[in-house]
């Protein structure tokens, strides 16, 4: 049986670009024992993927030239040789870029998709939602009255950090690249107050403006210059997630920015990078609080779809300039 896969054909200098994707054609295995047979429904697209394109050591592996592209996915199972999964059963895990495979069970999860649709577990009751909640919850370990800034705000992460934090009787600010999406922030995701970067003059002033009282917790999803002007209105004993990097990790040599440390030794400041993986055995802790404020309507979500499994690089290229309100996926 043919099958089409995406590869990474060569390693990009800089922003990806199709060129460094290619699709094949392969035939698939037989079905073995502990195995099952899944079309692919949605596909994943996410920032850490960049870093994975190079041949660098990292938290995870590098992708490897003419293997394909693997990410979260949400798929069906069409054949099984495993007692844990049947036929029609809708699964999430780490998949490889395929519209379908056979994969062993190790690692896949059944889903439950009268709780929310089957795309949300790839976003706020996936890895994106584990991400806010763990990376506001146990690290910055918000309070009442406190004020949160999160960069990155109307990405997959951001929106529903700035909800959690709402939750948690916060005033949350969002720091985004559009009006469009600062709207979105405020009318959808009750955010209080938002700021588009791309038109501020003086970004570290309007952060002043947003956050009279300064800066308890942020929410650091980009880094860069905005991050600079965050941390010049950090209040003392604040707290800095450091989730992700986006605005470095195409650039070929990384710029020298402000120096840091003084102002967070001397503010007492605490700032603690993670990975997700890094809290794999609360996963069900995080789940269970997620899928209840779903429920209850305290949390709610957007997605970005784009339709064809061949569009899966563009989908990814297009994070990096900003085409995504929400969790970026695939749909096949």
């Amino acid at each position: 049986m043919q099958i089409k896969q995406i590869v990474l054909k060569s390693r990009p200098n800089g922003v990806p670009t199709e060129a460094n994707f290619a699709i094949e054609e392969i035939s698939l295995s037989n079905l073995q024992a502990g195995e099952v047979h899944l079309k692919g429904l949605y596909y994943s697209v996410d920032p850490y993927m960049r870093g994975r394109m190079n041949d660098a050591k990292s938290y995870t592996p590098p992708f490897q030239i003419n293997q394909p592209i693997s990410g979260g996915a949400v798929a069906e199972v069409i054949e099984s040789k495993d007692e844990n999964f049947k036929k029609g059963d809708i699964v999430t895990g780490m998949l490889p870029w395929a519209n379908e495979t056979i994969i062993n069970t190790k690692g896949l999860q059944k889903i439950d998709v009268t709780i929310a649709p089957a795309s949300y577990y790839l976003g706020i009751l996936g890895m994106p939602g584990l991400t806010a909640y763990f990376g506001l919850i146990d690290i910055a370990k918000p309070q009442s009255g406190e004020t949160v800034v999160v960069s990155g705000a109307a990405g997959a992460v951001g929106i529903i950090v700035g909800q959690i934090a709402k939750i948690y009787g916060c005033h949350v600010v969002g720091i985004a690249g559009s009006d469009e999406k600062i709207a979105l922030l405020k009318d959808k995701f009750g955010f209080d107050q938002g700021i588009n970067y791309k038109t501020e003059k003086n970004l570290a002033q309007a952060i002043a403006d947003s956050c009279p009282k300064g800066v308890d917790i942020y929410f650091d999803n980009v880094g860069g210059e905005i991050s600079d002007a965050v941390v010049k209105n950090i209040n003392f004993h604040a707290r800095i997630t450091l989730c992700g990097q986006i605005s470095l990790y195409n650039l070929k040599e990384i710029p020298v920015g402000p120096r840091l440390q003084p102002m967070l030794l001397t503010r007492s400041v605490l700032m603690q990078g993670f990975i997700i993986g890094n809290y794999q055995k609360r996963f069900s802790e995080g789940i269970k609080e997620l899928s209840q404020w779903v429920k209850e309507g305290k949390l709610t979500y957007t997605e970005t779809i784009i339709e064809g499994f061949e569009n899966l690089p563009k989908a990814l290229i297009g994070l990096f300039s900003g085409d995504n309100s929400g969790k970026m996926i695939v749909k096949l």
